[in-house]
This record gives structure tokens, sequence and C-alpha cells, in this order.
């Protein structure tokens, strides 16, 4: 296994080319959270992502013969774009093998960086098998997301950033997908400081540390469609486990609901534009996963969104946070029902975004109206006083429309 002389040597090799970046505290975290918070921001890399350090690293140690060659990955976007870079930097061809539904963002950076992409594949792990193809039939060098040592300690320089900027640091929660960055910076900061309590957060459905960490071997996380496509990993490696083993505390895990809640509050709260992945570890304290005892540092591993995806999430965000909201009524078809109906809301100064009178598609029967409305709330609190305002004027048993992160259904119900 790697040392601590390793990763202080890839400081030495990323220091002429990347900077360190902030580790900020955050006042309102620390006050919901009962502790010191801080941010530590690697979304504010060149590329908007940790992946700069690994990629530099690996790419600086290639002899000339492997340059020549050129090197060849697979990623969902953030890899590839530092790999891109720094190839480019270095003078080196590179392939990039790219999930077909990666961001576009993140696709035409590494075009615009030089990079050669291939789109292949559902996801990470059908990218990576073209990949690991495409590098034995062509004869490049297969620079892995996380599955190297070079890359391992290249991402543990974030760790001693983080020791550097907060030493009084007691706990630091990591986002994880193939467990690189987890790796390099669990062995970074317990060799300095064996009482700092590291913890990794990985989405639900991408869950393969915590499953191999339980099994005592490798295990394929099933998979689902990710908000946190950064972390949609389906399975560490051998490697990389054995790093989380040695020196990682604990592993939680946290639905697409709060990591869109998370996105959310780290743009409205710190105007800091994080990737889902990115923000897993601050969705970890909202949902409860984590308890803080101690100051404590969030990694914020990446900033790379295209638009349509951000605007789902800030959507779906608003949702989770009990600023939007979708009620679903069954209702007479009878002229002033529905003006009966918003004048309630109304009164109560919830803003309709959207009306939708559906007679003979729905669950409605003969002489009556399915009625759904999107609304703008102010909270969970107005919710439950616009619930028990509309129960009072006589639409009785009024519910919610499950959003989609909840992975709920719509409920239906009977108004009169």
């Amino acid at each position: 296994m790697l040392q601590l002389s390793d990763v202080l040597s890839a400081a030495e090799t990323i220091r002429p080319t990347l900077s360190p970046t902030p580790c900020r505290p955050s006042r309102v975290f620390s006050d919901w959270f009962g502790q010191p918070v801080n941010l530590k921001l690697e979304n504010l890399q060149p590329t908007g992502s940790f992946k700069e350090r690994g990629a530099c690293v690996r790419l600086e140690g290639l002899t000339p013969a492997e340059r020549a060659a050129g090197v060849i990955t697979a990623s969902a976007g953030n890899h590839a774009q530092a790999v891109a870079s720094h190839a480019r930097r270095l003078g080196v061809p590179a392939v990039l093998v790219m999930p077909l539904h990666t961001p576009l963002i993140k696709v035409n950076t590494v075009r615009e960086l030089g990079g050669q992409v291939v789109l292949f594949g559902q996801s990470f792990d059908e990218a990576y098998a073209e990949a690991e193809r495409r590098a034995a039939e062509q004869g490049m060098v297969f620079v892995s997301a996380f599955d190297n040592d070079d890359v391992i300690r290249g991402q543990g320089t974030c760790g001693l950033e983080i020791v550097s900027q907060v030493p009084e640091v007691g706990t630091i929660l990591v986002p994880v997908g193939g467990g690189g960055l987890i790796g390099g910076v669990a062995l970074a900061v317990k060799s300095l400081r064996p009482g700092v309590r590291i913890v990794g957060v990985e989405a639900e459905g991408y869950s393969t540390l915590l499953a191999s960490l339980s099994a005592g071997g490798v295990v394929a996380a099933p998979g689902a469609p990710p908000i946190a496509d950064g972390i949609a990993v389906k399975r560490v490696s051998e490697r990389t486990l054995s790093y989380a083993r040695t020196y990682v505390d604990e592993v939680v895990t946290v639905d697409e609901e709060t990591i869109a809640r998370s996105v959310l509050i780290l743009l409205e709260r710190h105007k800091t534009l994080a990737e889902g992945a990115a923000a897993a570890p601050l969705g970890a304290l909202l949902a409860g996963r984590v308890s803080l005892t101690s100051p404590t540092v969030l990694l914020i591993s990446g900033g790379n969104i295209d638009s349509s995806r951000l605007d789902d999430i800030i959507c779906r965000g608003l949702a989770a946070d009990g600023r939007r909201v979708r009620l679903q009524a069954v209702m007479p078809d009878v002229p002033g029902q529905l003006h009966r109906l918003t004048g309630v809301l109304a009164d109560l100064e919830a803003n309709v975004l959207d009306v939708l009178h559906d007679r003979p598609f729905g669950d409605a029967g003969m002489g009556q109206t399915e009625t759904t409305l999107t609304l703008e709330t102010r909270g969970e609190e107005h919710i439950a006083q616009i619930l028990s305002a509309l129960a009072e004027a006589g639409f009785m048993n009024v519910q919610r429309v499950a959003a989609a992160a909840r992975g709920g259904g719509v409920g239906r119900v009977a108004a009169y």
C-alpha cells in the first residue's frame, strides 16, 4: 500500500501546476449542525473537480514511450476533463470514453480541451470496459479514474491541504464513487492525524463501498438513474477497498431527494455550484446520517453540471425543501369549484404555477374532474396550513403528489 511519503511526493508533483483550493468556513452550516463546518471547494479546480490531482500525477509519471502511445480513459465526465487538460499540456494524445448520457457540459469541455471523445454505454462500467478493450487493441495507456496508485496518491493531496487549512478538523465527509478520492484523502489524513474521523458518502443505488465493506470483498451495486452521476460507479476496486478497510471509519448513503436539496442549498446559501456527487456530504448531514461532535470539513468534489440537469435538480430541490408542492383532488365538474379552491390558496398566499383539469383520462368518474395544481410555497409548515384550510373548506382528504425523487406515486382523493 501507499505511504504518506507517496502523497507528499505527489504534492510536489502537482505544485507547479495546481494551486491549493480554499477551505472556507460556513457560518450557516455551523449554526445548523452545532459544530464548525468548512467547505473544501474542489469545484474551483481548473476543470471543476478534484480529478485534476490524480490525472496530473498519473500523466506526469508517463515514460516517453507511453506519452508517444497516448492515453485512454473512461469517465462520467470529470476525470475525462482532467485527463484531457493535462494531456494537452504535456502533448499527449488522449481518447476519452464517456457514457452516452454524460452531461453535455462535460462532453463539450473535453472536446474543447483537445480530447477525442467516444460516447459508449449506458453506465460508467460499460464505458470502462470499452476503454480497456480499446487500450489493449490500440496499445494506449489506460488511465483509471480510481484504480491506480498514482491517481490515489494524487487525490490524497487534497487531504494534506485540509489538515493544513483546518488544523482542528475532527471529521471529514468525502463523496464516494470508485473510492480513489476517499482512499487517498483517508491515507493522508490518518497518517498525519489518526484521530480524525473519515466518513464516506455514497448515493443510494450505488453503495458499492458500503456493501463491499460489509461483505468482506468487492460487491457490485445495483445502480439506478442518478442525480449524482459523478459517483454513479457500480463497483469499487480491490485496491480502493483495501484503503477503505484500513483508513475509513464509516460509510453512509444519501437518497436522490436529499442530494437535490443539498445542491440547491449550497447554491443559495454559499453561491457555490456543486454537482450532485459533490453535494452528497451535505446531504448526509441534512438526512441525519452523520452526527457531528467536532470541527468538520465537507469535501465539495466538483461543480460540473449542464443547464438542463441543474434545472431538474433545482426543481427537485425546491420540492424536497417544501417550496414547491403538487396537490390533486377529484371534484364535481360544476361551475365555481375551481374558483372556490383557488380562493383558499389565494388567502394563504400560495402561488399557483400550474393547473390541470383532466376529465377523460384521469381517475374521476362521470360528472367529476381530476384537478392537479402545482404551487409555490414557503415550506412544510405552509403546506400543512394549505392542506388544513382546504379540508376546512370542504375539500376533504386532499393529498400531495409525491415528487419523482421521493420514489412515490400519486395520491387520489375525492373532494366535495
